[in-house]
This record gives C-alpha cells, sequence and structure tokens, in this order.
C-alpha cells in the first residue's frame, strides 16, 4: 500500500465528510482527524436546543459513517498546526501529541461563534454551533421555566421568561420561532403558578432586515410571521453589553435601553478556525476579518497544488459559509486529488451550483427560494422538511426524526426535554480555570 498516496482531511463536518465519503473505491489511503467524533448536523442544532430532537439523531459517529470505505481512518484529534513545507499535520488527543504526513490535504476545520470582538459576552449569551451548545440552552431555556415557577416576584418571572436572540439569520429566526412555539403552545398547561404564555421572545439584529440574504419580498414575510407568532423583531439595534441578568443595545439614534434578561443566544456572525490564519502566513494568501483564507478557482492555496482549503475556512468569489457549498467544494477536492494520481497535472475550476436557501419559522411556515422560484408559508415549509430528512446520513436517523417532528409539529410533545445542570454550568466552570485546563487531564 505504500505506493498509494496519503490524503489527509480536517474536519468532520459537511466539507470533510463528504469528501472522505467521494474517496470510496479510490487508489487512495485517507486519514480523517476531527476534533470531534460525530458528524453534526448543524442546520438542526436548534431543535436539539428546544427539545424536539436528540443529539444523536443529528450527530452520527463519524466512524459509523465511514465504516464501509476500508480506505479510511478516522483519528479523534484537535489539529494545531499545519507545516506545508514540511507537509505535515501536528494534531493531540488530550495529552497524546501526534504528527501525520500527507501528499494531499483537505482542510474543512469549520468555523466557531463570531462575537465580533467582545468575546466576554459568550459568558452570558453562548452560541450554536456545537451540541454542547445547544445541550446547554437547552438546560437554561427549560430551567428560565422551572425558576419561573418557584418565584413569586413578577419583576422576576419576566426576567426569566424574557428569552433575546441575537442575529435575525436563518439560526436566529429558527431558535426564535421554536423559543416561542415552546412558550406559547407547548407547555401553557405544564406550569401552575405563571403562565408561559406571558413570555416575551425577542429577535434582535443590527441590520435593518430579517433573513436579508433572502431578498425583500420573503424577508418582509419572514417577519410577518414572526410578528403573528408574537415574537417581538427589533432591527438597526447592536448589541453592546451583556451580563447574566440582562443584555444592552443602541438604537441607531445613538441612545441605548436595557432589557431585562435571564436567557440570551447568540446567533450572528462566525469565525473561521484560527488554521486559516496559519495557511495565509505560510502562502501569503490574504485572510478576511471572519478568517477565511483566499484560495484557488480549484480550490487550493497560492503555491500548493496539493491542499485543498473548503466549507466555511475558504474565501472563493463571495460564496457562502453554508454547507451545500462544503459538500461540494468536499467532493470537488476529492474528484481533482483522485484525478491527479493518475494524472498529476490535472485541475479544473471549483463550480458552485446553488441549490438554493431555505429558513423554517415555525411550524407549517417557512421561507424558500430556488434561483427565481420563491415562496413562503405551507409549501415552503414541507420543502424545508424534505431537504433536511434527504440531507440527514443513515435511514435510522431520517426515521427517528421524522416521529419527533410528528409529536412535535402535528402535536405539542417536546420529546427531548432531559437536562442536567452539568450541562448547564460546564462551559462557564471549565472557563473559569483558564486557559490551557483540561477536565480530562488536570486532576487538581
Amino acid at each position: 500500500m505504500a505506493d498509494r498516496p496519503h490524503v489527509v482531511i480536517i474536519g468532520s463536518g459537511f466539507g470533510g465528510l463528504f469528501a472522505a465519503r467521494a474517496f470510496a473505491g479510490k487508489h487512495v489511503d485517507v486519514t480523517l482527524i476531527s476534533k470531534t467524533a460525530q458528524h453534526l448536523f448543524q442546520p438542526l442544532l436548534y431543535q436539539v436546543a428546544t427539545g424536539i430532537l436528540s443529539e444523536g439523531e443529528i450527530a452520527p459517529t463519524t466512524r459509523e459513517v465511514l465504516r464501509r470505505q476500508k480506505n479510511v481512518q478516522v483519528h479523534l484529534g484537535q489539529v494545531s498546526r499545519i507545516d506545508l513545507e514540511s507537509r505535515t499535520v501536528h494534531y493531540a488527543m488530550l495529552d497524546k501529541h501526534m504528527r501525520m504526513s500527507y501528499d494531499y490535504l483537505i482542510v474543512s476545520a469549520g468555523s466557531s461563534q463570531s462575537y465580533f470582538g467582545n468575546d466576554q459576552f459568550a459568558r452570558y449569551a453562548p452560541g450554536m454551533k456545537t451540541i454542547d451548545d445547544a445541550l446547554e440552552i437547552r438546560g437554561r431555556i427549560f430551567g428560565a421555566f422551572e425558576r419561573a415557577e418557584l418565584s413569586a416576584d413578577p419583576k422576576d418571572v419576566a426576567r426569566l421568561t424574557t428569552f433575546v436572540v441575537v442575529g435575525a439569520g436563518p439560526t436566529g429566526v429558527e431558535m426564535a420561532g421554536q423559543i416561542a412555539e415552546l412558550a406559547y403552545r407547548a407547555l401553557p398547561d405544564e406550569f401552575h403558578n405563571f403562565d408561559t404564555r406571558s413570555s416575551r421572545v425577542i429577535l434582535l439584529d443590527a441590520a435593518d432586515q430579517v433573513l436579508g440574504t433572502f431578498g425583500d419580498r420573503l424577508s418582509g414575510k419572514a417577519q410577518r410571521a414572526l410578528e403573528r407568532l408574537g415574537i417581538d423583531v427589533r432591527l438597526g439595534q447592536k448589541v453592546v453589553d451583556v451580563d447574566a441578568r440582562s443584555i444592552v443595545v443602541e438604537h441607531s439614534d445613538g441612545t441605548r435601553e436595557r432589557i431585562e434578561a435571564f436567557m440570551k443566544v447568540w446567533a450572528a456572525g462566525v469565525q473561521a478556525s484560527p488554521l486559516g490564519k496559519q495557511l495565509g502566513e505560510q502562502t501569503g494568501a490574504s485572510v478576511d476579518k471572519s478568517g477565511r483564507v483566499s484560495v484557488q478557482q480549484d480550490l487550493s492555496l497560492p503555491g500548493h497544488p496539493e491542499v485543498f482549503v473548503i466549507g466555511d475556512m475558504m474565501s472563493l468569489d463571495d460564496l457562502p459559509g453554508v454547507s451545500p457549498v462544503a459538500i461540494q467544494g468536499g467532493r470537488h477536492a476529492a474528484r481533482l486529488i483522485a484525478a491527479r494520481v493518475d494524472d498529476p497535472g490535472f485541475t479544473e475550476p471549483f463550480q458552485y451550483f446553488d441549490k438554493g436557501s431555505m429558513a423554517t419559522i415555525s411550524r407549517f411556515s417557512a421561507v424558500a427560494q430556488v434561483r427565481d422560484f420563491r415562496t413562503a408559508g405551507f409549501i415552503a415549509w414541507v420543502l424545508w422538511l424534505g431537504v433536511h430528512l434527504w440531507y440527514l446520513i443513515g435511514f435510522k436517523h431520517r426515521l427517528t426524526t421524522l416521529l419527533h417532528w410528528t409529536v412535535s409539529f402535528i402535536g405539542r410533545g417536546r420529546a427531548e426535554r432531559a437536562v442536567t445542570t452539568q450541562q448547564v454550568i460546564a462551559r462557564r466552570a471549565i472557563e473559569d480555570h483558564g486557559p490551557g485546563y483540561n477536565p480530562l487531564i488536570d486532576s487538581n
């Protein structure tokens, strides 16, 4: 097997996983290195946070997905450094540090939440990028209702049942919609000392439109649907401070307002993996303010045709950081590498096929645009269901997801409401120990 080129893939998201699958039956050996053991279907993460789905339904283990591909190995580890000159990748799992050489490299390490230079906001306004984030938010949402049930102070109840979602893109809209569904439809019969229907759900954004990339018509429809649901949509308001009890916004005229709210969710902005900056420094490729590195038309790095950057980490022709771009980019890189086994000089530019965009607002309500076709309401919602079921990995996960959707959307139930104290406090407890602390290694 020594004559087979070795391909290293960093990341098990959409780009990395679909690249690995594209190498099935090809004359290469593949090692996929990922900091998590699972492939996360991130577009449905908000449904884990609001009790509709379990984390296992949207995050099958990568080993299970790739178990039939004998030319693929999976390594669990956090990549810390890429050395382009020596063609090596440095990574670690807990206290075990490793180095791996490659003939070809696909970098698809994804992105994290961006707080636009205000990382201190994260302590009280968790993002929505990981399973840990979703489980923490789930605990905070249901915990807020439980605390409100025990309070005799109306002001305390109001603060506990005010939910602020920052960011009016698809994730923020979907999150706000499902919190409203919880408060106004799913939970009213379960609490006796206060009415969950008196809860406030506020959707904030500094921009002047909801779902701005969907165009004026669909944006307007989405905003009206959110407002009919009872959500307070506030546009043109920038977050300037966040603490445990409130969030402060600045209006377009410069005045500031403090909103008393225990529960805040941050769904605004993303920051690419720091590996992008490393690659930019080593190649001279430009890196934008979101950490995305500029790539050639074939998705390779300048001067390094053996290295491809895809998904949220790449910057090319203003392509959005969405899963279809990552999937198609992963397949493209894999196709080029497989072709170069026989023809080392082979190349072709990446051509993205835009399959459209969708966002759900609440049950039976969504917006969708596919090229010139635009629709909103029930038809868009059915399209959204079908597309997301199609892209879920594995028949078992599609079936259980469909069953949970039936319970939640046709009925009122939320099957996944189990929460633990550890889910809620673990992130901040680890942060309090300072940088470099790892509870799985450090005993003090």
